[in-house]
């Protein structure tokens, strides 16, 4: 249980309890409404239902297909969106997030998914640590005893949607976390620690972080996933 109080934050933002869940509160005019994590309803509960299942293209990156399931580390897990749909398919996922207070929104949104009926399975396929992945990812995976086939990767990018909504949410997670400057070194160690594959979101027309070369590429409207396979997903 991470300590809401001893987290420390920008002055001009807090964490909060509202309506029986902890938010990250700020100027809303800047900001955007106060950030929770909500596995139960809202958008979440729209993906579980009507998502697509395996044929999401974050499902086709990770290499769920029919018979195979493999157990995935979100390493930049964020607000859990991409974890929750690739554990609402039947995988085991590990959690990264090095901003605590982003871990904080997470493990409140993980224990409300775990007192609901609709979401508690898929929230029993999720674990949560709080760290740095690309300076201790090994040591993380294995506090969790974690089994690592692919791990997924989402670095901060300049993101260029015109919605005001988005604009504010990512305005805020550059408040609290910058740049990651360091995508490099966190795709090195992913493709140390990962058994099987390394895939990484990235903007549609962006270039592959830099290092090696990904050997496949899976495009979509808005955004593509560079895959680094080590080894197929043996069925």
């Amino acid at each position: 249980m991470m300590l809401v109080d001893a987290i420390a934050l920008p002055s001009q933002l807090a964490l909060a309890q509202r309506d029986g869940r902890l938010v990250l509160v700020g100027d809303e005019a800047r900001y955007g409404k106060p950030l929770s994590v909500d596995f139960v309803s809202g958008k979440a509960a729209h993906r579980r239902q009507f998502g697509g299942g395996r044929g999401q293209l974050v499902a086709k990156a990770c290499g769920l297909t029919k018979g195979v399931t493999p157990s995935i580390v979100d390493a930049t897990a964020g607000l859990g969106r991409d974890a929750f749909v690739l554990a609402g398919l039947g995988a085991q996922v590990l959690l990264i997030e090095r901003v605590a207070a982003i871990a904080a929104l997470l493990e409140d949104g993980l224990a409300r998914a775990l007192g609901h009926a609709d979401t508690a399975e898929i929230a029993a396929r999720m674990t949560l640590r709080h760290g740095d992945a690309a300076d201790a990812l090994a040591t993380l995976v294995a506090s969790a005893g974690f089994s690592p086939q692919v791990i997924h990767l989402d670095p901060m990018f300049p993101h260029r949607e015109k919605s005001a909504l988005v604009k504010k949410e990512m305005r805020l997670f550059r408040e609290l976390a910058g740049d990651d400057n360091d995508a490099p070194r966190l795709l090195e160690a992913a493709l140390d620690v990962a058994t099987h594959r390394v895939v990484v979101k990235r903007p549609r027309k962006a270039p592959p972080i830099a290092g090696p070369a990904p050997q496949h590429t899976l495009e979509g409207k808005t955004s593509r996933y560079d895959l680094y396979v080590h080894r197929s997903l043996a069925r």
